[in-house]
């Protein structure tokens, strides 16, 4: 049994949490606010084997730029006299060639399949009683333009072994037929599930503590303590906490807390936004708007509408334009569609930790022997959580990975 060190609360730490309890290793997570908030609360809780595209596609830096001075654009990347936002820029653009996200398919397609397996796993246990659903994935567009994009992907998916349609607007709206569509198409993906954050984080967390697993609020990890090549403790603000095993779960957070390992991971907080609407909206099946890049889900009592993708550094500051341009799209998708002023003014936002590459980080450190990362999975963190917790706990407990763990190689980047 060791003593595992978890820094950091949101999907990826109390999964790996999970996983590591049932190997019987004594576990602590240390979380610098209060295990209630972060992009685990606020994503849009859809499982995504449908999501095979990495987020470095050809063509995504120029977007993003091109749209830099628009305040309603769902793609947002802020330049700044910043050298890790300029490294991460760099890796990026070399990393967005069709070769690289053509090798990433399956990578990314095998990782999400076996996280769903892993949460109906979870919820067969009868341990916890939480909101999920699989009704699959609808990605609504407006254009020929847009449909013959997402259908080519959707083609892709279909040579990965997942079920894609193609389906018009009138079939579209049998299948959801509680609320009127203004859309010329959709591509489904059956593949897809969806959940409640908020009630499965709470519901985690309790099972956890009561499986003796320690939680630390208000802990920001100040320094690491180093002796022949290990990590022996750490100090917050509050104490010093001495572990076995140090698993770094920091999300947008982590390339700051890495170099003091003295190694770099390069990532860059991609802000999003989440609105949850109370009224009954008559929508059943998840879906993404394309062209607005919005996602939304009908959760447990509500849904939830969300999107942009903001890269502009470590901040939560809350832009009303994008805002409303998420209320805007949603409405010119869905005839009717009823969001109030409550609701709007509610809207919070959570940092999605990206990796140049558009896949994530999980390993040991070559030169500090007990220390794993996890972090980078950009917009599938909440996808991705109990595959990440479950081969983070093979990792420590020096065990064969479930998955080839070549492509999440930590230091890939230095």
């Amino acid at each position: 049994m060791k003593n595992c060190i978890i820094i950091g609360g949101g999907i990826i730490g109390l999964s790996t949490a999970y996983y590591l309890q049932k190997e019987g290793h004594q576990v602590t997570v240390v979380e610098k606010s209060d295990f209630s908030s972060g992009a685990s609360y606020v994503n849009a809780g859809i499982i995504t084997p449908s999501h095979i595209i990495s987020l470095a596609a050809p063509g995504m830096i120029s977007k993003g730029l091109k749209w830099m001075l628009s305040s309603t654009s769902p793609l947002a990347i802020k330049p700044r006299l910043d050298y890790d936002f300029f490294q991460w820029a760099w890796l990026f653009k070399k990393s967005a060639t069709h070769q690289k996200v053509a090798a990433a398919i399956p990578v990314i397609k095998n990782f999400n399949v076996f996280s769903k397996e892993l949460y109906e796993e979870i919820k067969a246990s009868k341990d916890f009683d939480f909101h999920y659903q699989h009704k699959g994935l609808m990605m609504y567009y407006k254009t020929d333009k847009m449909g013959e994009e997402e259908w080519n992907i959707g083609k892709l998916g279909i040579q990965e072994g997942l079920k894609v349609e193609l389906l018009t607007a009138q079939e579209t709206q049998k299948l959801e037929p509680h609320i009127s569509l203004n859309i010329k198409g959709a591509v489904y993906y059956h593949s897809d599930a969806h959940m409640t954050p908020n009630e499965y984080m709470q519901q985690l967390k309790l099972y956890l503590e009561e499986h003796n697993v320690t939680f630390l609020s208000d802990e920001e990890v100040l320094d690491f303590h180093i002796s022949t090549n290990k990590v022996v403790s750490i100090t917050t603000k509050n104490s010093t906490i001495i572990g076995d095993e140090f698993i770094l779960t920091t999300g947008s957070w982590t390339q700051k807390l890495a170099k003091k390992l003295g190694i770099t991971i390069p990532v860059q907080a991609g802000k999003g936004y989440r609105m949850n609407v109370k009224s009954k909206t008559g929508i059943s099946i998840p879906a993404i708007l394309t062209e607005a890049k919005v996602a939304v889900t009908p959760m447990n009592g509500f849904t939830r509408f969300g999107g942009m993708m903001e890269i502009a550094g470590i901040n939560q500051k809350i832009n009303k334009k994008r805002v409303d341009a998420i209320v805007n799209a949603s409405k010119s998708y869905y005839n009717g569609l009823s969001i109030n002023e409550n609701e709007i003014n509610n809207v919070e936002t959570g940092l999605r930790p990206c990796s140049p590459d558009g896949l994530p980080y999980i390993g040991r450190l070559s030169k500090i022997k007990n220390v794993t990362v996890a972090t980078g999975h950009a917009m599938m963190g909440w996808s991705l959580g109990p595959a990440t917790g479950k081969l983070v706990s093979e990792i420590i407990s020096d065990k064969k990975t479930s998955l080839p763990m070549t492509p999440f190689n930590v230091e890939r980047f230095n």
